[in-house]
């Protein structure tokens, strides 16, 4: 290990300690603080995006991931309100869970406890580096955050920021750290640093999430992809239907919630496709469909097996035409990432049927998947969203940066 990262891990280690044991109101005070610097440090912030921003239009990077990477004053305020959100949530360290006596007389119970030191690699998200840290410091642990090369300056500015918070606040400044080394090979590295990292998340593509899933050697919490589906059943009312699809699929590209695949009952697709694609056509987005689709509406483009297990991050939408809401459900669960699905319906029945056999994170009737988000579900942020089942499963908040243990109370009891 090269010697820059064992003195983070040292760091991370020695800051834990106090973290562990900080007070609901020591954690408060700070994350008020800290969104109060962000804030006034908003000049500074905006800058470093900048000087990224100019770097990625020379690059010619994605306009997708160009919004992913933009930082605006109303971006850094939504960090900043996450920040005192977070403040305003109830602390779930300490929380004793339950508490049994035994036939001998002990008592045993379980609590909640910090995790201890989580790692998160990250790609072109600023934003994450605050919401990371809020949501890592409320729950009692340190954070150490390797971002992409792509961010790096926006990255460094809030860590900064959020340090200097810190150190007003009397409390350790490498409670997070930030990894300014966005080599490959510090990566790997970090991934196997055992001995000072407790959990790692990868958050970002699904090559990022791969890499860490077979690199790493500390447990890793996967968050993933989202291939995300609305299924428009032939029940449906058409004009909502056409509201979500368009909000899910262009209120902003470059998310892991936004729609990407359609799945429309046949007996609507008549009276759905054109209206849907006249709508679209103010986002420009192309549509790609099966043969039953392209009947429907002259302007959707001819799909290909690909098209139906992508996650384009981009104005593209495919389209699948089924007869059945059994078909509809086989085809989601085939090819969705575990993210988040919807159906549009006004059948109670196919309602239920949907939220019970769809194998996903998060399963909606009637709203758009855009909603899968820790913001919007009142977690003040998010650490990620988790589409794996062991721990954490969809937006991970506070409780989900806990990890349990047992506590025993006895008067001399000895084993026999």
């Amino acid at each position: 290990m090269n010697s820059t990262l064992e003195q983070i891990g040292k760091n991370a280690r020695e800051a834990e300690a106090v973290l562990r044991v900080l007070s609901v109101n020591e954690k408060n005070k700070l994350l008020a603080t800290a969104a109060d610097y962000l804030m006034a440090d908003m000049n500074l912030l905006l800058e470093a995006n900048a000087t990224d921003m100019e770097t990625a239009r020379e690059n010619n990077m994605p306009i997708a991931l160009q919004d992913r990477l933009q930082l605006t004053e109303s971006r850094i305020a939504q960090m900043a309100e996450g920040l005192r959100q977070i403040a305003g949530l109830e602390d779930p360290v300490g929380e004793v869970l339950y508490m049994k006596q035994r036939p001998n007389g002990l008592m045993i119970g379980q609590k909640r406890v910090p995790l201890g030191v989580i790692g998160i690699i990250y790609e072109s998200r600023p934003n994450v580096t605050a919401d990371a840290f809020g949501l890592c410091f409320k729950a009692g642990n340190v954070v150490i955050l390797r971002g992409g090369k792509d961010a790096i300056h926006s990255n460094n500015a809030i860590a900064k920021t959020m340090q200097e918070a810190l150190r007003k606040c009397g409390l350790p400044i490498h409670s997070i750290q930030l990894i300014t080394d966005t080599s490959h090979e510090t990566a790997e590295e970090f991934m196997r640093m055992n001995e000072y990292v407790d959990v790692l998340i990868p958050r970002g593509g699904a090559g990022l999430i791969r890499t860490v899933v077979e690199k790493a050697t500390v447990p890793v919490i996967e968050t993933g992809t989202g291939n995300c589906h609305i299924f428009v059943d032939e029940t449906a009312d058409l004009d909502m239907a056409i509201n979500i699809i368009f909000n899910a699929k262009t209120q902003r590209i470059g998310v892991c919630n936004a729609c990407e695949s359609l799945v429309v009952h046949e007996k609507v697709k008549d009276a759905l496709l054109p209206k849907l694609a006249e709508r679209l056509k103010e986002k420009n987005v192309e549509l790609r469909g099966d043969e039953k689709s392209r009947e429907a509406c002259a302007t959707i483009q001819a799909a290909t097996e690909e098209d139906w297990g992508k996650e384009y991050l981009d104005y593209i939408l495919s389209i699948k035409t089924v007869s059945s809401i059994e078909e509809a459900i086989a085809h989601i669960n085939k090819y969705n990432t575990g993210h988040s699905e919807a159906i549009i319906t006004k059948d109670y029945a196919n309602a239920q049927k949907f939220l019970n056999e769809i194998d996903a994170a998060a399963v909606y009737v009637n709203a758009s998947t855009r909603f899968t988000d820790g913001f919007e579900f009142g977690f003040g942020a998010e650490i990620g969203i988790s589409t794996q089942k062991l721990h954490a499963r969809g937006p991970m908040g506070l409780k989900e940066l806990t990890t349990t243990k047992y506590i025993i109370y006895g008067n001399g009891q000895v084993r026999e």
